[in-house]
């Protein structure tokens, strides 16, 4: 049986402002939401866990510079963790250095997070011997990849942590964006590369009405969401800054995603 703990108050040291001197830990159900104004415009709220649970532990420094528990409460009032359930709780989820070994294997051959936790399980003796869950292992595996990603480059993975979109813009595609990027023409091939994937690129005129790339993008697909998604790190990239006009070939998709990611553009279609 279990349950999860949260810190709730500290105290440190007026010397030097370091040391802790007090600290109180209260079970994860303490207290009651408190009422959101945005109640209205939640379309699938998260679901009410606290229940005014009293149970906690305080502790304080002493004259020997050792902690002593100061105050214990140990009633909860509402229903523990069973043993199976405990490595679920998010006070008692951690992962190794041997768990992150495992993980990078398994992801450098191709095995997705579902089967890497399955497998680590069956290792441990079952999942609950785990101290990570699913989805602190896609976690883990999305703040490695955005890590190694270089300067300009953006890219959108599925629930199994497998990449659908690609967007990259190097520092002089930016740079030209930002001197030349009132006007934009983009326009995807289909089918030309190896993976058959829609290939986007960005392009525009400079001062001596030349060709110049301001991005380049390889899609999963030619949806409403990808193309949504595109258009919003596009303008991350570029510092926020959106075209005054935009040219696209006649795809109804993407016109409903420029319609509301950027409302304010002027769209014409190419003939």
């Amino acid at each position: 049986m279990g349950f999860s703990i949260r810190r709730h108050t500290v105290n440190k040291s007026k010397k030097d402002k370091m040391t802790i001197t007090s600290r109180r830990f209260v079970c994860s159900k303490a207290g009651s939401r408190q009422p959101d104004k945005r109640d209205n415009n939640i379309t699938n709220p998260r679901a009410e866990t606290r229940t005014s649970c009293k149970a906690q532990m305080a502790i304080c420094l002493d004259g020997d510079e050792k902690y002593m528990c100061r105050e214990f409460v140990e009633e909860h009032n509402h229903d523990l963790h069973t043993d199976s359930t405990v490595h679920m709780m998010r006070s008692q989820r951690h992962m190794s250095d041997t768990h992150m070994y495992e993980i990078d294997l398994a992801d450098d051959l191709g095995i997705r997070p579902r089967f890497t936790v399955e497998l680590m399980g069956r290792q441990a003796g079952g999942i609950e011997n785990l101290s990570c869950t699913t989805q602190d292992v896609r976690n883990y595996l999305r703040t490695k990849r955005m890590c190694s990603l270089s300067y300009g480059e953006a890219v959108q993975l599925d629930s199994e942590e497998q990449i659908t979109n690609i967007f990259w813009a190097d520092p002089k595609m930016i740079i030209d964006y930002a001197h030349f990027g009132d006007v934009v023409s983009f326009d995807t091939t289909f089918h030309t590369n190896r993976q058959c994937r829609p290939l986007g690129v960005f392009v525009g005129f400079n001062h001596h009405r030349g060709c110049t790339v301001f991005g380049a993008t390889l899609l999963y697909d030619e949806t409403v969401e990808s193309f949504k998604w595109l258009f919003e790190v596009f303008a991350e990239a570029h510092g926020g800054k959106k075209p005054i006009t935009i040219f696209t070939d006649q795809d109804a998709t993407m016109t409903i995603a420029l319609t509301n990611m950027w409302p304010q553009t002027w769209h014409g279609l190419c003939t």
